[in-house]
């Protein structure tokens, strides 16, 4: 009987290992898309109009993630607080959702999923006593609503900029193209880009418009639907008219001299695989969500639709001048599994949106190096084309490297548009063909 029970402990336990099937329930998905429902998040003295700055910082301590801390005691930079508002998601993707409720559980290692078929895999709260709840969040965010089933940014300026004399050293003018093969939930082809025959989940493709002595250079990354099998990324070098295939440890190389590595790409670039991820808890902080068309804009750069760009201010011109929200966030920390120059990740998760939006890079001696923001403009203030798409804009960002005193700032032209993307753009042969 002894050993009966014994056998029975162990299978209960690897069950656990391997990850239980998802026991969410309606209830869940609806705090898990609608946070807000019943109520903002409330902090002493956080109110619409309070700036925060070096002078009371101390007393904002507790909304601020470290960095984010740092930097406005060093006196870089002031917060401007907003309301907290809803950024609905997608209605499909919702649907999506509720649909495949309870189908999605996780593989025995980390990496491994079973049974998901699209919307958010895992809408339950988290808990600090599962010990995968890290990697669960991991996969929400891996198959959520980041720029949707497909999208462009046409274009995308990267200025790189010294901290301290606030000198801009060079300005980059890209597209970013991005696509979902499977799992797609709102634009045509849905379920998923046939055919596939190398089972990809997503592509990404990059390419340099400006400046001259970089035109025309282009990446392409190739994510798998299995996340245990290696990106695929590609790189062509204009001056050199020939695409070559980037080792798998040049992601965490300075890309085209910036202060990001392509790991850095929209919050986190990897896979799931490349972590061990950790859940730190769930806070309200301050978050860069805001209405674009309500911000100072930029008239640096012209666009023939008027459309204008989030300015930037602060050392360095290195912070982008938007206004701030006090949001609901899961905490995740991420230590790569192989060799990197980090030490570790720590994510600040929104929780609505699910999106990455700071992020807390450290060195390997476990001293801060980098403070990465990315800042979420609602889809109805934003261009004509995203309103109503339920896309949470990713519409500004600030990489500042803490220690060399550096930064490269991206001031974004996001575009929810279907028509501007295809499958033949995230294949090898479209980079030959000279786009």
């Amino acid at each position: 009987m002894r050993q009966i029970l014994l056998a029975v402990s162990m299978a209960l336990l690897a069950s656990g290992a391997a990850g239980i099937a998802n026991a969410a329930t309606d209830a869940d998905v609806e705090k898990s898309f609608f946070p807000y429902k019943d109520g903002a998040p409330t902090a002493e003295g956080v109110t619409p109009g309070t700036v925060i700055n070096k002078g009371n910082v101390d007393q904002f301590k507790a909304v601020l993630d470290e960095g984010m801390f740092k930097v406005i005691k060093n006196g870089w930079y002031e917060i401007k607080v907003a309301k907290t508002t809803s950024f609905d998601q997608d209605k499909f993707y919702i649907d999506a959702t509720k649909k495949n409720l309870g189908g999605t559980k996780l593989g025995p290692k980390t990496g491994d999923i079973e049974g998901f078929v699209a919307g958010r895999p895992f809408p339950e709260e988290p808990s600090e006593s599962d010990p995968r709840a890290g990697e669960k969040l991991a996969w929400n965010f891996k198959y959520g609503q980041n720029w949707g089933d497909n999208a462009l940014i046409s274009p995308f300026y990267w200025k790189y900029r010294d901290l301290e004399s606030g000198k801009v050293e060079k300005t980059l003018k890209f597209n970013f193209g991005f696509l979902n093969f499977k799992h797609r939930v709102q634009h045509a082809p849905v379920p998923e880009v046939t055919p596939n025959p190398a089972n990809l989940f997503r592509g990404i493709y990059v390419s340099v418009l400006e400046p001259q002595d970089l035109k025309n250079t282009q990446l392409l990354i190739q994510r798998y639907e299995d996340d245990q099998k290696l990106d695929d990324a590609y790189l062509y070098l204009g001056f050199q008219r020939r695409v070559r295939r980037l080792a798998t440890e040049q992601k965490t190389d300075s890309f085209l001299g910036s202060d990001l590595m392509i790991e850095d790409f929209e919050g986190y670039n990897g896979r799931v695989a490349d972590m061990k991820w950790s859940y730190k808890g769930t806070k309200n902080i301050m978050l860069p969500f805001y209405n674009h068309n309500e911000m100072k804009l930029s008239s640096d750069f012209k666009e023939g639709d008027g459309y204008k760009y989030v300015d930037f201010h602060g050392q360095g011109g290195c912070f982008p001048d938007v206004t701030w929200q006090l949001r609901k966030v899961f905490v995740l920390e991420a230590t790569p599994v192989g060799s990197s120059p980090i030490g570790k990740r720590v994510f600040h998760m929104d929780a609505q949106a699910n999106s990455i939006n700071r992020t807390l890079i450290y060195d390997r001696k476990g001293e801060l190096w980098k403070s990465w923001t990315i800042g979420k403009s609602h889809p109805d203030s934003h261009l004509p084309i995203n309103k109503g798409t339920g896309i949470s804009i990713d519409d500004s960002f600030s990489m500042v490297d803490m220690q060399a005193k550096h930064c490269t700032t991206g001031q974004f032209k996001g575009q929810v548009d279907p028509k501007k993307v295809s499958p033949a753009m995230f294949q090898v042969q479209y980079m030959r063909g000279g786009n």
